[in-house]
């Protein structure tokens, strides 16, 4: 089985290599070094070559769409006659998504193997399926083959969800609008390889000389491959990490000041992450997640008052406030990208960092969820930096495009250039993956 959630389901004591050989260990009787042969195969099937010298990394150390694909090589490690793929391609970039898919009906051919396919992304069901269910409420209202459910749907529900496609563009910023972020050269290297003495001879290239500005109330979307540095240059401008280069924010330069000096700027620019469940903690209501920030920021606040501004804060994002003493398990994965979201906003940011934050979300909770954040822009003049590998959410919200491959921009530009004509072969290449998704 293929587990969804590529963030917590791997194993973060065991290196991928072990984890990948741990099934071998226990189902086949394959020596050390035909496992580690195997591996190798495995890790090259899914799009991993360049792991290959990395066996011994942990999953913290790879991006959610490379801890993806290790998931599904340990699933296919034993040739298996079912397997059951519950969001398989949901953390990978649309070029990977396309040759895992490819990858999958490959083996299938190969071997005959059964595929369960789970997924809310219907682009997908269409390429690779032969017969389609369609469930609502624990109940299956539609069934069918692929062509004449996509051809003539008959239940209500099956027509909404296919009509689900984020859409729309992002409104007009103003000409007076002023740069409310900027960075030039950022540079994130990680230590890759050390010498006998103990002394660093290569780097990963997490971010390598990458500069952008963003206005006041302009989307700025960030795309590119898993591993390409999104992330980690999110992360990197509001100083969750330490790069080299320079950051200028709301007029001040912030990448040279210590934390304790960042920590004050924080309320101004918010962060949401990639896990919408892993991020909340189970141990606290949802009341008390949005307003920690508030204990942090503004302490001063009464306990009457903080309970009031969570309250209009569950209210922007559409959620019932009658629900704030829950906690994030007794919420869908929509509502907890919500709760998120409400989190960042109570303390009424300049900036908001949002990391693939429709990743996990069904088509018609995606759609909501640009909606919403295209409002929230336009009422709160929020400043947004988008990272995402859907291409389609990206075209729906962004004023501009940044394509990023192996830490290095390769294109930016107004989203409308990008998208009618894309200069590089490998932004091209992203486009009609996303776009244009067929698997023989």
């Amino acid at each position: 089985m293929i587990f969804q959630e590529p963030m917590t389901s791997p194993n973060p004591l065991h290196s991928i290599g072990r984890q990948i050989i741990e099934s071998l260990d226990i189902h086949t009787s394959l020596s050390r070094a035909d496992q580690k042969t195997r591996v190798l195969e495995l890790l090259s099937l899914v799009g991993l070559d360049n792991l290959k010298d990395r066996m011994d990394a942990f999953p913290h150390e790879l991006s959610g769409g490379q801890r993806q694909r290790v998931m599904i090589a340990m699933a296919l490690a034993c040739d298996p006659d079912v397997l059951i793929a519950d969001e398989p391609t949901t953390a990978l970039d649309v070029t990977v998504q396309a040759q895992v898919l490819e990858l999958l009906v490959d083996i299938q051919k190969k071997t005959g193997m059964a595929i369960l396919l789970i997924t809310h992304d219907l682009t997908i069901v269409q390429s690779i399926a032969h017969r389609i269910a369609v469930m609502k409420n624990g109940e299956l209202v539609e069934t069918g083959t692929v062509k004449s459910v996509f051809a003539k749907p008959k239940h209500d529900y099956t027509k909404m969800l296919m009509s689900a496609t984020p859409s729309g563009k992002a409104r007009p910023l103003p000409k007076t609008s002023k740069t409310i972020i900027e960075a030039d050269n950022l540079r994130l290297w990680y230590p890759k390889g050390k010498n006998f003495w103990g002394k660093t001879t290569s780097h990963v290239k997490a971010v390598n000389d990458v500069s952008l500005s963003v206005k006041e109330g302009e989307t700025l979307g960030i795309v590119g491959e898993s591993g390409s540095g999104k992330s980690t240059l999110g992360f990197s401008i509001v100083r969750l990490l330490n790069p080299k280069g320079k950051i200028v924010f709301m007029g001040q330069e912030i990448a040279s000041l210590p934390e304790r000096d960042v920590k004050p700027l924080r309320k101004d620019m918010q962060i949401v992450f990639q896990d919408p469940f892993g991020s909340l903690s189970p141990r606290m209501s949802v009341a008390e997640i949005i307003a920690e920030g508030l204990l942090v920021h503004n302490a001063s606040l009464s306990k009457d008052r903080r309970d009031q501004m969570v309250v209009e804060a569950m209210k922007k994002v559409h959620l019932d406030p009658a629900t704030r003493h829950r906690f994030p398990h007794e919420f869908s994965g929509g509502q907890r990208q919500r709760i998120s979201i409400a989190r960042a906003l109570i303390l009424k940011p300049k900036l908001i960092v949002m990391d693939e934050p429709t990743s996990a979300l069904d088509m018609s909770v995606q759609s909501e969820v640009v909606d919403l954040l295209r409002d929230l822009q336009e009422k709160e003049k929020l400043s947004y930096i988008f990272i995402s590998h859907d291409l389609r959410v990206v075209k729906a919200l962004s004023h501009r495009v940044m394509v990023m491959k192996d830490g290095e921009v390769v294109e930016q530009g107004p989203v409308q250039k990008i998208f009618k004509n894309p200069q590089t072969d490998y932004t091209q290449r992203l486009i009609k993956a996303a776009f244009d998704v067929k698997v023989a």
